[in-house]
């Protein structure tokens, strides 16, 4: 079937509302998306600034011839008449050319194109951006290829080829023989499906489709039209009948004629031998299968988020990466077989370490398993469906030219992953892809488990749970510090002890300080202190956000003031959204300033108990406990006896206190102590008491 009963058809227009000159609306893309590149590669787009047929008109029957011929199964391609490029980029905005030099240049690429053999015409496709004129000339591989062009104006007929972004004649590569038997073969998702009819096609999905990518066809009232334009169906005698690719992705229930064309996802306990949780099927055409999958993938997939306090931007992990499981997933829809005779479907399983996507058959020959190790590059070879995967790249879920396979191991890298694994049998039967989890993931999955079984009553079960999943992933902190809690609550410490050590030779330095703090408080605790500070001593110097606020408590606990102070200081601002870090923080001062008012160092102790002050008063407006605000008054009301303010100043603070808490008999004792002071000596009271060690 050759194009031109498409392209000679009057076609529907749009008045530009600037200049009032007709738009024709027949490309299956948006002229924004075509000319930024976002949905076709750029092999597949020339560019040519101006039009003049003695040198750029040749040039275009060439291309035109090139891409109609489609070697590599690309789908042909777009001439853009009217813009600049650099480095196969169009230079925006468009320089465009003339209206009456875009009715030119469409009568004379039609005329010449009936110099063709066999005939061929494009469709021709005037477009305005940003006020300049372009035309557009829409190049669909042809049902006849191999095509011969005329070289010049009395040169001979020859095969042009396109090699990247070249336009080449075969004679001189010594190719035409190999065009000749790759053009014999037309790509399985091109051929007409003769057990259906175009009514099987559901007119809806098709006007979605155009809608969302902002295609001009959306408004074309003539279905039949439509399906032309769009190369969804195929003439035969008088009739028109779908091709494989209208069927895939537009129609209801594409299992009625491809049966592997569905989706099973498979959830697994744990390990290859672990029962089936979860099981789903995914149907529906196939951008509404990947979508969907995608969805509950992504509904499975944990996340783990860190807010660094001295860093703008949102630091964490997740489970899977969701860009890696998209590309992974829409790779193994966009290259598998969906002829009747491989009637597997695609299908997912999820275990708890990784992720497998396998798809049936294997690769086409000419990919190798080499070209899919780290910076390797996917040789050219004929995709399997190349109109599939160009409807999936209009949609924006597909990559160009496997350009996905790069970011799927730049993406499972910055997760904090391993590295994915590709693989397939000598008979390329399948083809499967192993996308790792999060390290930290599998740990997350083993506490869940071990929650379910105490739940049920197996405590024992659920340590054996945990401590399973931690001697196969030693370094994870999540497990460790799990662990490290488990065996203290039993007064097991040596055994707590031995997972702090296992994980310092296998986990990683970001998390060492939320593990050493569990074990650090479980010593204290135990009264162990000095085993306690051993550990502290070992923490890195800089530590961030809750973690270096968990260390400063824990120093201030075993009295190391000044690696408290440090810590605090380190957590930034962390400790001024959180009345607990800010209250420690504020005793941390006080226990700091009697210690320079012990040295006589009366500058020292004045600044400290100033910031003490400002601590306590943040504490009392936050909301928290009402034993939380009973203290911070106390400490509050020290501070201020310190301070040498009013003696009723801090007695009404006393009285807070004591009115939040009345049960601690310490606030009612101290009180009474400093009134007795008051009463003995006001004018030497305060200055006594401001060396006097409190608790």
């Amino acid at each position: 079937m050759t194009v031109p009963a498409v392209a000679a058809k009057p076609v529907a227009c749009s008045a530009s509302a600037e200049t009032g000159v007709l738009v024709s609306q027949i490309l299956p893309v948006s002229i924004g998306r075509l000319l930024e590149g976002s949905s076709v590669e750029s092999e597949r787009i020339e560019f040519k600034a101006s039009w003049e047929p003695a040198t750029t008109g040749h040039q275009v029957l060439k291309t035109i011839c090139a891409f109609a011929n489609d070697y590599h199964n690309l789908n042909g391609g777009y001439i853009v008449i009217g813009v600049r490029e650099r480095g196969g980029r169009a230079i925006l905005p468009p320089c465009g050319v003339d209206p009456e030099q875009i009715e030119a240049a469409q009568r004379w690429i039609r005329g010449q194109c009936n110099r063709f053999v066999p005939d061929y015409h494009p469709i021709l496709s005037p477009e305005v951006m940003n006020g300049r004129h372009v035309l557009v000339v829409w190049v669909p591989a042809s049902d006849m290829r191999p095509h011969q062009a005329p070289d010049g104006d009395a040169g001979g007929r020859k095969f042009w080829i396109r090699l990247g972004s070249e336009t080449i004649d075969t004679s001189k590569k010594g190719m035409v023989r190999t065009l000749v038997e790759q053009s014999s073969r037309v790509a399985w998702d091109e051929r007409q499906a003769t057990d259906a009819s175009i009514a099987d096609m559901r007119e809806s999905k098709v006007r979605e489709y155009l809608r969302d990518v902002d295609s001009g066809l959306f408004d074309e009232p003539s279905l039949p039209d439509v399906y032309r334009r769009m190369r969804l169906t195929r003439k035969i005698n008088d009739h028109e009948i779908p091709r494989n690719v209208g069927l895939l992705l537009f129609s209801e229930d594409p299992t009625l004629w491809y049966p592997g064309a569905r989706i099973e996802v498979a959830q697994f306990a744990d390990g290859t031998a672990g029962d089936v949780q979860e099981e789903h099927v995914f149907g529906g055409t196939l951008t509404e299968q990947v979508r969907s999958c995608l969805r509950h993938l992504q509904s499975l997939s944990g996340t783990h988020v860190i807010k660094r306090p001295d860093q703008p931007q949102v630091q964490g992990w997740v489970s899977y990466p969701l860009r890696a499981v998209r590309e992974s997933l829409v790779n193994a829809i966009y290259h598998r077989s969906y002829q009747p005779s491989v009637p597997t479907p695609t299908k997912v399983y999820l275990y708890p370490s990784h992720m497998e996507i396998i798809s049936y058959p294997g690769p086409v020959p000419g990919v190798e398993r080499e070209h899919f190790l780290p910076r390797a590059r996917i040789p050219p070879v004929p995709a399997r469906n190349q109109r599939i995967g160009e409807f999936l790249k209009e949609l924006k879920l597909a990559e160009g030219r496997l350009t996905g396979l790069r970011k799927v191991f730049k993406d499972l890298e910055a997760n904090g992953s391993a590295p994915p694994g590709f693989d397939f049998d000598d008979n390329r039967s399948y083809f499967r892809v192993t996308l790792p989890a999060h390290p930290e993931y599998s740990a997350i999955i083993a506490l869940r488990d071990a929650a379910q079984l105490r739940a049920l009553g197996g405590r024992n079960n659920a340590v054996l749970r945990i401590e399973g999943a931690w001697e196969a992933n030693p370094g994870s902190g999540v497990l460790a510090t799990e662990l490290i809690r488990l065996f203290s609550d039993r007064g097991n410490l040596g055994k707590a002890e031995q997972v702090f050590d296992e994980f310092k030779r296998h986990g990683s330095t970001a998390a060492l300080p939320h593990v050493a703090n569990t074990l650090i408080e479980s010593l204290l605790d135990a009264g162990l202190s000095k085993k306690a500070r051993v550990i502290l001593n070992e923490l890195p110097e800089v530590t961030r956000g809750q973690d270096a606020i968990n260390s400063a408590i824990m120093a201030r606990r075993l009295k190391d003031l000044r690696r408290a102070h440090y810590y605090f200081e380190q957590a930034g601002d962390l400790v001024n959204s959180d009345p607990r870090s800010m209250h420690e923080f504020a005793q941390a001062k006080l226990d700091s300033a009697r210690k320079a008012c012990r040295d006589r160092d009366r500058i020292t102790n004045r600044k400290l108990l100033s910031e003490s002050r400002q601590l306590l008063e943040r504490v009392l407006q936050y909301e928290a406990p009402p034993i939380r605000h009973a203290w911070a008054w106390r400490d509050l009301a020290r501070t201020l006896y310190w301070q040498r303010e009013s003696f009723g100043s801090v007695e009404e603070a006393y009285e807070q206190a004591i009115h939040l808490l009345p049960e601690e008999t310490r606030f009612v004792r101290e009180l009474k102590e400093l009134r007795e002071q008051q009463a003995a000596c006001p004018t030497r009271a305060n200055h006594r008491a401001n060396g006097r060690k409190r608790r």
